[in-house]
């Protein structure tokens, strides 16, 4: 039996929708799903109905900001020792839920997936795994109700809240329902740098929490395979570098398309490695690996290729030293629905970028020239179809303000990467 492990990571969890794209893809299907936190979002819009690529359309179409909701004017004023949170679930009820095609009543009838949702007992301080036909509004808010950001819900007397803090995934719910074969979808971040400043901190905490309570469940499956004739094997699908943290993305600075397709590539990435018996259940297991000092960047290119019509293709380049990775999605009239690029790598080849990616069986490339004045030239090949595409000014000049230092640490490397690289767009060598 297999079982799909969802867990948290805030707003960033559109990331496992494009994973989520790569299992199906791949022909892999589950018996349960669990979800934690931000994880219990996916789980409910799978147990709703949605396949992975609605998943990921829906995530897209999302307005990030309106997962934010104030309280009442009133309740700031009594000051900061009186405030419940920083928000309330309002907006999430009302907008973010319903969006996401989030339906209570579908989730609790649903027949051919398992499910269970995770909620911290505040007052019990425990993990609870709530079964899906007994979910219900109130503790679906609840299981993404992290504290500080939205306030505990109180339900049949009983305080509940976010699970991060005892646990951002539950292994053992799934082992508990007979799942020999775990796939766990990991968002949080864990890597050796001590970052400064409360926010980083405060997510250094859940990092803690989080992958010391994975680590400890890992134990005691290694404990149980100890006695089993057959073990019960764990896969860890794991962001390459830290997802960026969630401001990020409520203030536009990575957008919904690019976690899903930075999933979808992450995902093909492991399951092109991947050991049939799975991970090695010990800390190594969530190690990320901190990005080098660059800039990331998002830009949209539409044309005409003879053969496949109408094209466009959004991407979302990571550069630094010259090279790096790129992510993305391409339609076109010839294809029934969005492909996601993966294996997709951008370099600098004399005075031009050059992006190369697989979607689907389709080999990608996309040539442009680097200096600031040429960048509405565009070369793009499909299959060996090449076809010059015209980018307009307003979507050069949308590109240029997506730019972001990645792999920055203070203000110092935020400003070297940015001049560094439009430095190289004037056609100078970068100081």
């Amino acid at each position: 039996m297999n079982s799909l492990v969802l867990a948290g990571g805030g707003m960033r969890v559109a990331w496992q929708a494009g994973v989520m794209t790569a299992l199906a893809e791949e022909g892999l299907e589950f018996s349960h799903v669990d979800g934690t936190s931000g994880g219990i979002i996916n789980t409910a819009m799978m147990l709703s109905g949605a396949t992975p690529a609605e998943m990921c359309e829906r995530w897209i179409t999302l307005k990030a900001h309106r997962f934010v909701s104030p309280l009442r004017l009133s309740s700031y004023l009594r000051g900061p020792t009186q405030l419940k949170a920083l928000g309330d679930a309002d907006s999430v009820i009302d907008y973010v839920f319903p969006h996401l095609g989030i339906d209570v009543a579908a989730i609790r009838q649903q027949t051919k997936v398992d499910g269970t949702f995770n909620v911290c007992n505040f007052d019990d301080k425990t993990c609870e795994a709530i079964p899906h036909a007994e979910i219900d509004l109130d503790l679906l808010v609840a299981g993404i109700s992290l504290p500080v950001a939205m306030p505990v819900v109180t339900r049949g007397g009983v305080s509940y809240t976010d699970a991060v803090w005892v646990q951002d995934a539950n292994l053992l719910e799934a082992v508990r329902r007979g799942a020999d074969e775990l796939w766990l979808l990991w968002c949080i971040g864990n890597t050796p740098r001590y970052g400064t400043g409360p926010l980083e901190q405060y997510v250094h905490m859940i990092e803690m929490s989080a992958n010391g309570a994975l680590f400890a469940e890992m134990a005691r499956i290694a404990e149980l395979n100890a006695q089993r004739k057959t073990p019960i094997r764990v896969h860890v699908v794991k962001p390459t570098h830290p997802l960026p943290l969630d401001p990020m993305f409520f203030l536009g600075r990575i957008d919904a398309h690019t976690l899903c397709a930075m999933g979808y590539h992450d995902a093909k990435a492991y399951l092109s490695e991947r050991s049939p018996e799975g991970v090695a259940l010990t800390p190594d297991s969530t190690k990320m690996t901190e990005p080098p000092l660059g800039v990331r960047y998002r830009e949209c290119l539409t044309g005409e290729i003879a053969g496949f019509g109408r094209v466009e293709i959004r991407l979302a380049p990571e550069l630094a030293d010259s090279q790096g990775r790129v992510v993305g999605s391409i339609q076109a009239s010839s294809f029934p629905a969005r492909k996601w690029l993966h294996g997709g790598r951008v370099s600098v080849d004399g005075d031009q970028l050059v992006y190369r990616a697989t979607a689907g069986d389709h080999d990608i490339t996309v040539r442009r020239r680097m200096k600031l004045s040429d960048l509405g030239q565009v070369h793009v090949s499909i299959d060996g179809s090449e076809a010059p595409f015209v980018v307009s000014g307003r979507d050069v000049l949308r590109a240029l303000l997506s730019i972001e230092p990645d792999g920055a640490h203070g203000l110092a490397d935020r400003v070297h990467a940015v001049r560094s690289f439009l430095t190289s767009l004037r056609g100078s060598k970068a100081a």
